[in-house]
């Protein structure tokens, strides 16, 4: 698509930010350009008029981008969207991931890449940072598949111990002794190749609670 054919809503709620970013996609060529500073206003906007893509900060206030990403994909929405975020985290790139977002920028990135990921991704494609693909196939992906290993039993056990339960508290939850529980945290830190030490389990749950939530 032509850079002129191309409509963009933008959201972020930083002024300059959004401010040097309309004026930096104007001066490319891009001439249908809203920016709002909100997530509520981008919502509604994307509702509304359906723009080819949306470029959406993370953190906004009312909501996040997240989440006006899964209101607009449960709607139905034809938009593309594209995260613009500062974020580097594994959470949120799983995040992304599972919301099958069509692009992910990081802030401190060259202008040319977000005006090659629009291109993309107005297209019809993807354009993820390097950084997000380092960090996918790096970090997220293998455990991922450390977690497939686990059992059904385990899995719930350790979406109880994300939610900040303890080994007693998940014992009354599911109706089974501690020694049980005990005997299943000892096999997930085994399977996910954790050290043995007390806390290497809370703590991984703790840096991967998104993941963990999420199965």
């Amino acid at each position: 698509m032509q850079r002129t054919d191309i409509h963009l809503l933008i959201a972020d709620d930083h002024p300059l930010l959004l401010d040097g970013l309309k004026n930096a996609l104007q001066a490319q060529g891009y001439s249908h350009i809203v920016a709002v500073e909100n997530g509520a206003l981008a919502l509604d906007y994307v509702q509304e008029e359906q723009p080819d893509v949306a470029v959406l900060d993370i953190e906004m206030p009312l909501l996040t981008g997240f989440e006006v990403i899964k209101k607009c994909q449960e709607l139905n929405i034809k938009t593309r969207f594209i995260v613009l975020t500062s974020h580097k985290e594994k959470g949120f790139i799983l995040k992304a991931k599972k919301l099958n977002i069509a692009g992910y920028l990081i802030k401190d990135e060259p202008f040319m890449e977000i005006d090659k990921c629009i291109q993309a991704v107005a297209s019809g494609g993807t354009y993820f940072s390097a950084t997000f693909d380092a960090i996918l196939e790096g970090q997220v992906n293998p455990e991922l598949q450390k977690v497939k290993f686990l059992s059904p039993s385990e899995r719930t056990i350790l979406r109880l111990i994300a939610k900040g339960n303890s080994s007693k508290e998940i014992a009354d939850l599911l109706t089974i002794s501690i020694r049980t529980v005990q005997k299943h945290r000892a096999n997930i830190i085994a399977k996910l190749e954790l050290p043995t030490g007390l806390d290497s389990l809370s703590i991984w749950t703790q840096e991967h609670q998104e993941l963990i939530l999420s199965l």
